[in-house]
């Protein structure tokens, strides 16, 4: 059985008078993908950013590996090693190459030799058919290779779970499938994942879970047929309602170019 590596307990978040995020509690397990999707506004990135303390919350509790990572005492540096996020609008470095914006916090937090991080980010950078752009600038990139570079940034810190936060919401229609197929190999590797998204077919395709949020709470979770096949609430069922997507039963039926 998979062991529980996220746990958190009643988390409730605010901003002044506004309460963004209502006692919320969920487990992810290692090697799960848990997708969240729900209403703009309803909570979900912030719920991100305070998974890996971009945000304080007022009440609650965040453990990773059994360890709390919101207390004071808790060293954000090696908790963000470990939680690898990557935004919705890229965070590229502007004035660095795709390389450099890459192997940076490899070099400086986890003291890499320039020489090993050069090399795995070459490697990562093979992978996601992004080679032939190392000596780019972001400016000089599309969308969607903008976004494939910051997946690599993050991976190659090496981290247990990685956040992503709306990923394509930024990109071109035809830019979206080149950035999802490789969070679907990602997930077909294995890799623990939380996922923020618009995207129902490529939610239904990669999650193990789906969490359905509204006005931050959690209004439903449950397995992608659970969910998308037979919601149990009148406010999933309205949600849903907005979307037409293609019906896709499983992880395989979404594979393009594997990395």
């Amino acid at each position: 059985m998979a062991k529980e590596l996220l746990k958190i307990e009643h988390i409730t978040k605010s901003f002044d008078e506004t309460v963004i995020l209502r006692d919320l509690s969920l487990t992810v397990k290692e090697g799960e993908v848990l997708v969240i999707v729900g209403p703009s506004g309803c909570g979900k990135s912030t719920f991100l950013r305070c998974i890996n303390g971009l945000e304080t919350i007022q009440e609650g509790s965040i453990y990773l590996d059994g360890e709390k990572i919101n207390d004071r005492s808790a060293n954000l540096e090696k908790v963000r090693q470990k939680i690898g996020m990557v935004f919705q609008n890229y965070e590229l470095f502007p004035h660095k190459t795709v390389l450099q914006n890459i192997t940076m916090a490899p070099m400086l937090v986890q003291k890499k030799p320039k020489a090993e991080a050069e090399k795995e980010a070459l490697s990562l950078l093979e992978r996601v058919g992004l080679s032939d752009r190392k000596n780019f600038y972001p400016r000089q990139l599309s969308g969607g290779q903008k976004q494939r570079v910051a997946i690599v940034r993050a991976l190659a810190m090496h981290p247990e779970i990685l956040l992503f936060d709306e990923v394509t919401a930024a990109l071109d229609p035809e830019m979206v499938r080149e950035v999802l197929d490789v969070m679907l190999d990602l997930a077909k590797e294995g890799r623990t994942m939380i996922v923020v998204t618009h995207e129902m077919s490529f939610a239904r395709a990669v999650a193990d879970r789906i969490v359905f949020m509204d006005g931050g709470n959690i209004v439903e979770e449950g397995t992608p047929s659970e969910f998308f096949d037979n919601p149990q609430t009148d406010r999933a069922k309205k949600f849903l309602s907005t979307f037409s997507f293609d019906r896709i039963e499983k992880k395989d039926e979404y594979a393009g170019n594997p990395i």
